[in-house]
C-alpha cells in the first residue's frame, strides 16, 4: 500500500518571486527556452499566500520545457507594488540539462560562470541561480534537480524521507548532502547543510507535489501527530474560469515551505493554454505600476 500511494507523487514546480517581470519573462523564454504554459491574474491575495504575504493585485505565470503533468516548471508570482525580494540562503539553485540555454545565455551577453567542467552558474533576474549543464538533454524533462539549503541534513533527511516518503537517492556525508525523489524519472530534491540557520529572506520560495486528493487529509493529520508545521490546513483554491484545487501547505524543520495538491483537479487546472504566451505579454503591457511610482516620485517598494 505505501509504495503504491508514494508512486502517485509527483514533483510539479517550485515558486519564485519576482519583482521585474519583463526580464524575468526574458530570462525564462529566452535564454532557458522554456515555454509559458499559464497565465493568471488575481485581484487580490491567495489564500494559501501562494503570492508571499501580500494582500493586492498579483500574477501567477507557469514556465517550463512542457506541461506540468510530466515536467518539473516554475511559477512566477508577481506583486504589482513591490519591486524586489531579499535573497537567503535557502534557494540554492535548480540544475538542468541543456546546451541551447548555455549558447543563448552566450548569445545574450547573460552572464555565465563555469562552475566545474560543462556546468555554468548564472542567475535569473533577482539573483536566483542556475546550473546549465552544457549537453544535450537526455530525458523529456531537462530539470534535473532543486536545491535547498539546510540547517541539519539528518534532521531534513528524517522529515522529507522519513514523513513525506521520498526516496534517498545519494547521501555524502562529507559534502553534506543528500539527493531524494519520488520517482527516477522526476525532478529531484537536493538538500545541502549551509553551515547555519536558513534564512528564507523575503524572496522565501515553495516547493509543490501533487498526491491523490484522497492523501491530503492523511498528509495533514501525519503531520499533526508528529507536531510539524502546516502553514495553511486543507483549503480550496479557486482560479477563475479553471478547476478548484485543493492543497495543504506545510514547513519542513528549516522552514521551507511544500504544497501539496490533489492531483486530479490539479491536472485540469493545469493544462496548457495556448493562450499564455499573449495574456503574459498583455498584462505586462498593461502594467503601469513602474510608470506609477516614477509619477508620484516614488520607488517600488523592496520587499
Amino acid at each position: 500500500r505505501h509504495g503504491a500511494a508514494m508512486a502517485a507523487r509527483r514533483a510539479l514546480h517550485f515558486v519564485f518571486k519576482v519583482g521585474d517581470r519583463p526580464r524575468t519573462a526574458r530570462f525564462y523564454r529566452e535564454l532557458l527556452g522554456m515555454s509559458v504554459l499559464r497565465h493568471e491574474e488575481f485581484e487580490e491575495g491567495c489564500k494559501a499566500s501562494c503570492n508571499g504575504p501580500y494582500d493586492g493585485k498579483w500574477s501567477k505565470t507557469m514556465v517550463g520545457y512542457g506541461p506540468e503533468d510530466n515536467h518539473f516548471v516554475a511559477e512566477l508570482t508577481y506583486n504589482y507594488g513591490i519591486g524586489e525580494y531579499r535573497l537567503g540562503n535557502d534557494f540554492l539553485g535548480i540544475t538542468l540539462v541543456s546546451s541551447q540555454a548555455v549558447s543563448n545565455a552566450r548569445r545574450m551577453g547573460w552572464p555565465l560562470k563555469e562552475v566545474t567542467t560543462g556546468v555554468f552558474e548564472t542567475e535569473a533576474p533577482g539573483g536566483y541561480k542556475f546550473y546549465l549543464e552544457d549537453k544535450e538533454k537526455l530525458k523529456q524533462d531537462p530539470v534535473l534537480k532543486v536545491t535547498l539549503g539546510v540547517s541539519n541534513l539528518q534532521k531534513s533527511i528524517n522529515y522529507w524521507a522519513g514523513l513525506l516518503g521520498m526516496k534517498i537517492y545519494e547521501k555524502d556525508e562529507e559534502k553534506q548532502r543528500a539527493l531524494l525523489g519520488y520517482e527516477d524519472n522526476q525532478c529531484k530534491l537536493e538538500l545541502k547543510a549551509v553551515g547555519g540557520a536558513v534564512d528564507h529572506g523575503t524572496a522565501f520560495g515553495r516547493i509543490a507535489f501533487s498526491c491523490a486528493k484522497e492523501e491530503l487529509p492523511s498528509i495533514e493529520a501525519l503531520m499533526k501527530k508528529e507536531n510539524q508545521k502546516i502553514l495553511t490546513p486543507l483549503v480550496s483554491l479557486d482560479t477563475p474560469g479553471k478547476a478548484t484545487v485543493q492543497v495543504i501547505i506545510l514547513a519542513d524543520p528549516d522552514g521551507h515551505e511544500i504544497c501539496f495538491v490533489g492531483d486530479e483537479a490539479f491536472r485540469d487546472l493545469s493544462k496548457v493554454d495556448p493562450n499564455g504566451d499573449k495574456l503574459l505579454d498583455d498584462a505586462m503591457a498593461a502594467d503601469n505600476s513602474d510608470k506609477w511610482f516614477a509619477a508620484h516620485k516614488m520607488k517600488k517598494v523592496s520587499a
